[in-house]
This record gives C-alpha cells, sequence and structure tokens, in this order.
C-alpha cells in the first residue's frame, strides 16, 4: 500500500494514528464539520471528565478533620491553590461560589485527558483488534486516536464554553443594556457625535476580542498536545525500526528508550502547565467580564 501510494511506512504509521474513531471512517478534511463525530473524543473526555467529578467527590466523601491522609492532603492542597488563584482574579465573592469549584473541575480535567498521552500509542488498537473489532479499513473503530486535547474539537469545545460563561457573567454584572453600551462604547469613549463615529469601530474591537480569547484559549492547548503526540510518534518509530540483532537496530531500541523515557518525564511538565494555564485562562477571562473597560 505504501509503495503504491507513495508514502513512507512511517508516514503512513504517523497518518494512521492521527485519524480519529468517527462517524464517517476517513480522516476529517475541513476544520468545521457537524456531521462528523470523533467518537474516541466524545468517549475518552467524558471519561476523564467523570473520572475528575469522582475523584472529588471521593476525596469531599473521606475528609475528616483529624490528621488527613495523603489523598486528602493533596486535595486539600489543591483546592487551597485554585481558590487562592480565584479570590485573586475574580473579586466578586457570589460569582466566586461557581467559578471556584468551575476553575478546579476544568484543572483536573484537562490534567486527566493530557495524562492519555502517556498511554502507548498502539496500545487502543491491540486492544480493539483483540476483541474483533475494528480490522479492515472503513470500520468506524479502525482508527483510534485516545487523547482528546490532541483534537481540535475539544479544546475549542471547551474554549467555546469559557465564551459563554464571559457573555453570562458580563450580562449578569452589568446587566443587558449596560453590556450592549459597552460593547458600542469601549474602549474608545466619546460623547455626542463622537461617540456615534467610534461606535462601529468600538463594536469590531470587542468582537475580535472575544474571538481572540476564545480561539486562543483552544489553539494553545490543541498546539502544545498535538505537538507532544507527535514526538511520542516519532520516538515509536525508533523502536518500530528493529530488524534484528545488528547494531544499527540495537543503538536505535536504545534510542527509543533513552528518548521516550527522557521525554515522557519532560511531558509530565507539560501535562500538568497546560492544565495550569487552561484553568488559569478561564479565571482571567470570567474575572474580566466582571469588569468594566
Amino acid at each position: 500500500m505504501s509503495a503504491e501510494s507513495g508514502v513512507s511506512p512511517q508516514a503512513e504509521y504517523i497518518q494512521h494514528h492521527l485519524v480519529h474513531a468517527n462517524s464517517v471512517g476517513t480522516k476529517q478534511s475541513v476544520i468545521v464539520d457537524f456531521s462528523i463525530w470523533n467518537y474516541d473524543t466524545m468517549f475518552w473526555s467524558a471519561s476523564m471528565g467523570l473520572l475528575a467529578v469522582f475523584l472529588m467527590w471521593m476525596a469531599a466523601r473521606r475528609a475528616t478533620s483529624g490528621v488527613p491522609g495523603r489523598f486528602q492532603c493533596a486535595v486539600e492542597m489543591l483546592v487551597d491553590m485554585v481558590d487562592q488563584q480565584a479570590r485573586s482574579i475574580v473579586n466578586n465573592e457570589a460569582s466566586r461560589k461557581f467559578v471556584s469549584p468551575l476553575a478546579l473541575t476544568v484543572f483536573l480535567w484537562v490534567v486527566l485527558m493530557n495524562s492519555l498521552d502517556f498511554i502507548p500509542v498502539d496500545l487502543p488498537h491491540a486492544i480493539i483488534h483483540a476483541v474483533g473489532l475494528g480490522h479492515h479499513e472503513g470500520d468506524p473503530l479502525y482508527y483510534h486516536r485516545i487523547l482528546p486535547t490532541a483534537d481540535l474539537n475539544a479544546p475549542l469545545g471547551m474554549s467555546l464554553g469559557v465564551l459563554l460563561l464571559m457573555f453570562y457573567y458580563g450580562i449578569k454584572i452589568k446587566h443587558p443594556l449596560g453590556f450592549i453600551k459597552e460593547l458600542f462604547t469601549a474602549p474608545f469613549h466619546g460623547h455626542g457625535f463622537a461617540a456615534i463615529v467610534l461606535a462601529p469601530a468600538n463594536l469590531l474591537l470587542n468582537v475580535v476580542e472575544f474571538a481572540a480569547k476564545s480561539v486562543s484559549l483552544g489553539m494553545r492547548l490543541f498546539g502544545n498536545m498535538f505537538a507532544g503526540e507527535l514526538v511520542f510518534m516519532l520516538i515509536a518509530l525508533l523502536g518500530g525500526a528493529w530488524t534484528g540483532f545488528n547494531m544499527l537496530s540495537i543503538g536505535l531500541g536504545v534510542g527509543h528508550i533513552l528518548a521516550g523515557s527522557v521525554w515522557a518525564l519532560f511531558h509530565i511538565l507539560i501535562v500538568l502547565l497546560q492544565g495550569f494555564i487552561f484553568m488559569m485562562l478561564t479565571l482571567v477571562y470570567i474575572g474580566q467580564a466582571h469588569e468594566g473597560h
């Protein structure tokens, strides 16, 4: 197949692992296509969301007033960290009752989804094939991509949720008329005829600002995790180049182990950092929705 299509086995391996298990059985060809449902992204993102909620529920259920255990201590430290960040950014105490738990959930959810990148890239395929599914191309389960945050649909969907929260709090705090007025009067303020002239420019700038915040929030997470996923695939190719007990294969095998170990350790930082950044930007954008220009 590779020779006929002019694609090298290495490129074909990477291309295969970049296709999702979806409703059409082929790669998505455009950025926006609502007719395609990526089953793997939906399954793993929902599973990690439920796991995050379960972990927080279990921590709350096991909480004691005495000496906390290691799990309770770790959760309490995380809760205190998120609450301190929320207090420093969102000044409205009533809003923090929802925003603080939201930020904690977002952090855990993104970290858990990012952590799926540590699972060997071929393991999901091996399990699916072992149970007798996904053997033929065109079968929706023939492809499987386990990392939801490397699918642009998931990060942009999450950032769209943050955008809706920005609108909600902007309207709630400033009231509908005040929110609409700010769209046309900020950041360039004017009086009389000047205000009318500047209104279109103000509206355009505010629309661009909302769009830029939403898109950059999702693209930042997607870009970092997609790049990390590609590096893991390239490292996997080193081990896949084994042809027997010869110097080249042994060297590639050793390089595969060393590079994989080093990148996995470094990727732990990326996984946590991207979760923290997404949480912080969520807090910042919601906090800005409480403030006027």
